[in-house]
């Protein structure tokens, strides 16, 4: 999000109160600091309070959003996605989400593995558990492919011009030929 809006000096996080660890939130509060950007962190339970988080994220001054993994806000199709989409887009608010197919629903950017590469991992540890491997003895794994994906017309609807060496470097570009 500091390149895809390299003027920003506030941006908050977005996370799900079920599921964010506080370490991770240390690391990216340190990386922010390290970037000489403010982070604020706004928690959500639920999504009934998603509207009121983007409201409040918006009113402390927040440039862009930074939201973390969490189905509560990044699974395309779901109506919490829905709302967190509509809502940054009538805030103008730029923001990102660790999925590629949110930025393909509507968001500025997405970066990170496909869902459906999870669930294709997911499926293949199921199998050798189910074929007799020890649920212990199964390596965890990582994603080993992750993608940028920069939506233009998300970027022109809120006023936002997307650097042309970060827009070089994705994966997938959706622009008014997509």
């Amino acid at each position: 999000m500091i390149e895809a809006v390299p003027g920003a000096r506030r941006i908050a996080a977005m996370v799900d109160s079920n599921s964010a660890p506080a370490y991770h939130l240390e690391a990216l509060e340190h990386a922010a600091r390290s970037r000489g950007v403010e982070l604020s962190v706004f928690r959500v339970d639920g999504p009934g309070e998603i509207i009121s988080a983007i409201d409040a994220a918006k009113v402390s001054g927040a440039e862009a959003l930074n939201f973390l993994a969490s189905p509560l806000f990044s699974v395309p199709g779901s109506q919490s996605n829905r709302v967190v989409l509509d809502r940054v887009t009538a805030a103008r608010l730029p923001a990102i989400f660790q999925f590629p197919e949110t930025a393909e629903a509507g968001a500025l950017a997405g970066y990170g593995p496909r869902i459906i590469d999870l669930y294709r991992q997911r499926a293949r540890i199921a199998v050798q558990v189910l074929r007799g491997a020890k649920p212990a003895d199964t390596p965890v794994q990582q994603p080993d492919k992750f993608e940028l994906v920069i939506n233009l017309k998300t970027a022109k609807a809120i006023g936002v011009e997307v650097p042309a060496t970060l827009v070089a470097r994705a994966d997938k570009v959706i622009d008014e030929r997509t």
